[in-house]
């Protein structure tokens, strides 16, 4: 018996005791001593014919029999344990307890004076790790907050194919701004997007709890996409990756996150932040996929409208009850802008810069709301959305075509997402499966282009995706992944402009494959060679030479991604 159970059992002794002693001449020593010699000692708790596993002591009983050999029973091999217990039975059962304690205490003084030796180096060590906790308490960064971090190099390039040709798009910048009308694109693309490059991307974590079940993020980050093709702004806006997505201004840090969450009852969340996303407000993320991010546009469960990933001033609640969920949230991206105005109807013109505000016609405004069912290994999820695209929120090109990403940013858009997922329990050559699909629907409300080009009443767009992926493929630790889908693309429009030709169907279609291998180098550093392929990256644009209907051209790239979190 180690000595706090001796601790344990010298107070249960003395109550026991206590009556005893209080009225001396209810013991009889003899009595005790003939009792103690007619129960039966026991090494089982089998031995007991009266004692059942469903008995709510037997665990307690057990212990006693097997550890200590306190415990006897009566000679017919009975326990009688609902029988009442006499002071007799009490003082023989911890008089047997007590001769044990007494043999245990004095194999613990042998064994302490053997390992006396071994004993004081140890206590040594003690005092020298309490000594440098002080140190560390002492001289600690704060008592609330703990730092994490992720950096991120990519190398990689692209390569395009095909025969279609610029058009008057191409110049007007509709498209793009580069190149030539008549040019092949993907002579242009190769001009403007083709070079091999390496970037970087840093995130720093400041996670403040002041509770315990509160939170307070603060994410720093910078990286030099901005140039890339991987950034977003090149000749393919498909081509961006995750790892890119809002960084901001390259190579400068800056103050990406900044919001506090916390708890309302047992079951609410609520979240509110000047600098908050809208996923930091979502009780669920729809999706399985990816565990390591490539392309940006397989990161938003299959609905980039929908989920569309608003940064700005905002808040949300969310809650949570037996795997069910609903949440809802709402972001200005403009909210830190004083001067409230009216989008410009010109979409040449805009300026999503110039006004802002809090749910005011140029706030950027963002508002979502979620419902889920979402239990261990699966889950399913619909969401709605509103975005003012007109003054900045909505998809982008690392989402969507040329072409509904500019129907997007000219009005306001309402849009719906399913997405559903499942993981198996175990780790082996069957994936986990995700999927999703949203459908947009943009309210231009006469949007007009300009120079006399007409107008757009509205458009309807959609995008889907698969993702699939296999934990521990080939060896334990890494990671296989491939999806396939359609970005957002345009499914039909409402318009009197020189774009269309009145028909209702629109060849805005696309397909973009991605392939992927993690390597879990160690627990803090993973290498992840990826290779993607985009059938028909302009969509609609890609044939906007007159004469020239059946042109192709194509995106083909590859990238090595490691990835570093401390």
């Amino acid at each position: 018996m180690k000595l706090f159970h001796q601790l344990l059992v010298a107070p249960a002794a003395l109550g026991l005791l206590a009556p005893v002693a209080a009225n001396a001449t209810e013991l009889n020593i003899n009595g005790v001593s003939d009792y103690a010699a007619t129960g039966e000692q026991v090494t089982s708790i089998t031995q007991f014919s009266d004692v059942y596993p469903t008995d709510w002591a037997y665990q307690a009983l057990s212990n006693l029999i097997e550890r200590y050999g306190c415990v006897a029973g009566y000679p017919n091999g009975t326990y009688r344990g609902n029988r009442a217990m006499t002071r007799f039975e009490a003082a023989a059962l911890l008089n047997a307890c007590l001769d044990r304690v007494t043999e245990v205490t004095d194999e613990l003084k042998r064994l302490m004076k053997e390992f006396e030796k071994e004993l004081a180096i140890l206590k040594g060590r003690v005092d020298g790790l309490e000594a440098r906790v002080g140190e560390l308490e002492a001289t600690q960064f704060s008592t609330t907050t703990k730092l994490k971090g992720q950096a991120t190099f990519v190398i990689g390039a692209n390569s395009f194919g095909g025969d279609a040709r610029q058009g008057l798009a191409d110049v007007a910048g509709i498209v793009n701004s580069n190149g030539i009308v008549g040019e092949k694109r993907a002579d242009a693309a190769a001009a403007l997007s083709g070079a091999t490059t390496f970037n970087y991307d840093l995130r720093l974590f400041l996670d403040t709890s002041f509770t315990g079940k509160d939170l307070l993020r603060t994410m720093l980050r910078g990286g030099n996409f901005g140039d890339s093709a991987y950034g977003g702004g090149g000749y393919v806006g498909l081509d961006a990756l995750e790892t890119a997505f809002e960084e901001g201004s390259p190579n400068n840090v800056v103050v990406n996150r900044l919001w506090y969450q916390f708890p309302i009852g047992s079951n609410f969340t609520a979240t509110i932040g000047g600098r908050v996303r809208q996923d930091d407000m979502l009780a669920v993320w729809p999706s399985a996929y990816p565990s390591d991010t490539v392309l940006d546009f397989f990161t938003y469960a299959g609905a980039p409208q929908t989920y569309n990933l608003q940064l700005g001033a905002g808040g949300g609640l969310s809650w949570e009850s037996n795997d069910f969920s609903i949440s809802a949230n709402y972001v200005s991206g403009n909210g830190g802008n004083s001067t409230p105005g009216v989008a410009d109807t010109n979409a040449f013109l805009r300026d999503a810069d110039d006004c802002g505000g809090i749910a005011t016609d140029c706030a950027s405004s963002s508002g979502t709301v979620q419902i889920a069912y979402a239990p261990e290994n699966w889950g399913l999820a619909a969401a709605y959305n509103y975005a003012s695209g007109n003054n900045g929120a909505g998809i982008y090109s690392g989402n969507g075509t040329p072409t509904a990403n500019l129907f997007s940013s000219l009005g306001t858009t309402n849009s719906f997402g399913l997405s559903a997922w499942w993981t198996p329990e175990e780790a082996g050559w069957i994936p986990s499966i995700s999927a999703g699909w949203g459908y947009n629907s943009v309210d231009i409300s006469n949007a007009d282009f300009g120079g006399g080009f007409g107008s757009i009443d509205g458009a309807t767009s959609q995008s889907w995706y698969v993702g699939l992926q296999w934990a521990d493929a080939f060896m334990k630790g890494n990671t296989l992944g491939m999806a396939v889908g359609q970005p957002t693309f345009v499914t039909s429009w409402d318009n009197d402009s020189f774009i269309n030709d009145g028909s209702d169907f629109v060849a805005d279609g696309n397909y973009a494959w991605e392939w992927w291998y993690q390597f879990q180098v160690t627990d803090n550093i993973s290498v992840t060679p990826a290779l993607y392929y985009l059938s028909r990256p302009l969509g609609y644009a890609t044939n906007n030479l007159e004469g020239d209907s059946d042109g192709t051209f194509n995106n083909f790239g590859g990238l090595v991604k490691t990835t570093f979190k401390f």
